[in-house]
């Protein structure tokens, strides 16, 4: 079993706020209607729904949106119109795109709860109810997840599931998870870890460093500013 990283915000020391991935109206609304009798009983909550959406955009590969609706919903919602309809997907597509954009950027997203356990096992808080959606994002398309460094993924992941308590079953995981001091850690850089995350699937390796700045030629001419990284 790998070992959560070490220190995962060391490497995000000058990172600004995180940045909220729907205003709070937006976010109400998908919460009344996920919480409605429109939905099955198997369809994420807003908590869960919101740590889905935010693997999806980390995930290494684009499922097609009625994949991860189904996968959302576990079903067809009761839409009361097609207006209806077109409002929620609308809603959740962009909770998805506008975290790529604030990854994309090197930002960190909002999570919608407090990064703190104050002492309460994860799957007892809106924290591990956030991996567990996570995860079942992983578990929609596992293969593109592990299947170009299955290691460096499932270090990658270990905090997400280890918070997530859906495998607390596992020996190794239940040993883990004994350790409340690294798990208050954890959860405090889950924005960090996200981002981690996001730049091992979607940053190619050759542009994951600078290059070195031209010198500066002769005759007191700049150089052509190359496209930032």
């Amino acid at each position: 079993m790998a070992k959560p990283p070490s220190d995962a915000s060391s490497d995000h020391a000058e990172q600004l706020p995180p940045e909220p991935l729907l205003a709070d109206d937006e976010l109400d609304r998908l919460d009344d209607f996920l919480d409605s009798d429109q939905v099955g009983e198997d369809a994420l909550d807003l908590i869960s729904a919101h740590g889905f959406l935010v693997a999806l955009a980390v995930a290494p590969s684009e499922q097609p949106a009625e994949t991860w609706l189904e996968e959302l919903f576990q079903g067809e919602p009761n839409y009361q119109s097609d207006a209806e309809r077109e409002e929620i997907t609308a809603l959740l597509t962009r909770l998805r795109d506008n975290a790529i954009s604030v990854l994309e950027q090197g930002g960190l997203p909002e999570l919608p709860f407090e990064l703190t356990l104050d002492g309460i096992a994860p799957e007892e808080t809106p924290i591990g109810d956030w991996c567990a959606g996570f995860m079942e994002a992983v578990f929609s398309d596992e293969a593109a997840w592990f299947q170009d460094d299955e290691e460096a993924a499932a270090t990658l992941l270990l905090p997400f599931m280890l918070l997530s308590g859906l495998f607390d079953d596992e020996p190794d995981m239940a040993e883990l998870s004994k350790d409340t001091a690294r798990q208050e850690e954890l959860v405090g850089q889950l924005p960090e870890l996200v981002l981690d995350l996001y730049l091992h699937y979607r940053v190619p390796p050759e542009t994951a460093k600078p290059k070195p700045r031209p010198k500066k030629p002769a005759g007191g001419k700049k150089p052509p500013r190359g496209p930032k990284r």
